[in-house]
């Protein structure tokens, strides 16, 4: 009898381990940024750590990639839950632009939120004599990683200013903290880098040199014909040496999903990224922009179901 009874509650732990194991099981969230100098990865990092502790068997990862165009790719394939990316580049995915590196429609993304804005930065040595973008002809520049978020912004803005890369003497296709090293070592003149205010890589080098900040003019950000560029500026002493406000475009970063991740992951990551985004603000100043008002509104893709939901309880869907 005793024997039984033993038994009986050995088969009772058995059924409530395998049920608490399947209750538990583990949930891979792989957030895809870009360069390790850039905004992207350490926003990044707040999340994964923000829903390590937050969703239960969460194992989160964070992969450093050459940002918009390669991330929104890899959601497509199913190889990332989460990722950043630049609004245009959210816009050409969606609808298959080939010459920005979709070679069709990516009809598997899913946008989470609207975040903050990209800020167009076009720095270069001051002894270099560029102040202008006219000036950038015959100079030796770094445009971003090929095909990256950032190299799309470079081709839009030096067409609308009437330019291409063959009137430059040398082209460079680098990200943040490469450009900088070349530019602090003189083999290259400059680089236009699409990124939050403060990003790491322009404050370390306008620490060790003088360096100018090139204008966009409101009348070219219009030139370029694409609703996703807006007119900016960079404010006064965000860099060292930057007294003054400099025009510039700004596009929006969205927070991308796709399909196969479920309804209720992306309505946790969608509230506990709201929930804590002081946690953000203190991995990046850049995070401050985000407003849980603006999120959903303007997004060229549609909203994934469970950020959907999300929004609709806080009373800002019908």
């Amino acid at each position: 009898m005793l024997l039984a009874k033993r038994l009986s509650l050995l088969a009772a732990a058995a059924i409530l381990t395998i049920s608490s194991g399947a209750l538990a099981a583990t949930t891979f969230i792989n957030i895809l940024t870009g360069g390790t100098s850039g905004v992207y990865y350490p926003v990044g990092v707040a999340l994964s750590q923000i829903y390590d502790h937050g969703i239960e068997g969460a194992k989160t990862s964070v992969q450093a990639t050459k940002a918009s165009v390669e991330n929104l790719n890899l959601l497509q394939a199913g190889r990332g839950e989460l990722a950043l990316a630049l609004g245009d580049s959210v816009s050409d995915a969606w609808n298959g632009v080939e010459e920005a590196g979709f070679k069709a429609p990516l009809q598997k993304l899913r946008a989470i939120a609207g975040t903050y804005s990209n800020y167009i930065q076009i720095v270069a040595n001051a002894d270099s004599g560029i102040q202008t973008l006219a000036d950038f002809k015959g100079k030796r520049v770094s445009v971003g990683a090929p095909k990256s978020g950032t190299e799309l912004n470079a081709r839009a803005i030096f067409k609308a200013a009437g330019l291409s890369y063959e009137d430059l003497s040398k082209v460079e296709f680098l990200p943040y903290a490469e450009s900088m090293e070349l530019i602090k070592n003189r083999q290259l003149d400059a680089t236009l880098q699409s990124s939050g205010l403060g990003m790491a890589a322009i404050r370390d080098l306008a620490s060790v040199m003088k360096i100018n900040f090139i204008p966009i003019p409101e009348e070219i950000v219009k030139k370029i014909g694409n609703a996703a560029y807006q007119p900016g500026a960079i404010p006064p002493n965000t860099y060292d040496g930057q007294s003054e406000a400099v025009p510039t475009a700004t596009i929006t970063n969205i927070l991308v999903t796709q399909s196969a991740v479920s309804d209720d992951l992306a309505y946790q990551m969608t509230r506990l990224m709201f929930d804590n985004l002081n946690r953000l603000v203190t991995a990046h100043s850049a995070a401050k922009a985000i407003t849980l008002e603006q999120a959903p509104r303007n997004l060229p893709l549609p909203l994934h179901p469970g950020a959907e939901r999300f929004y609709k309880e806080k009373g800002l869907l019908p």
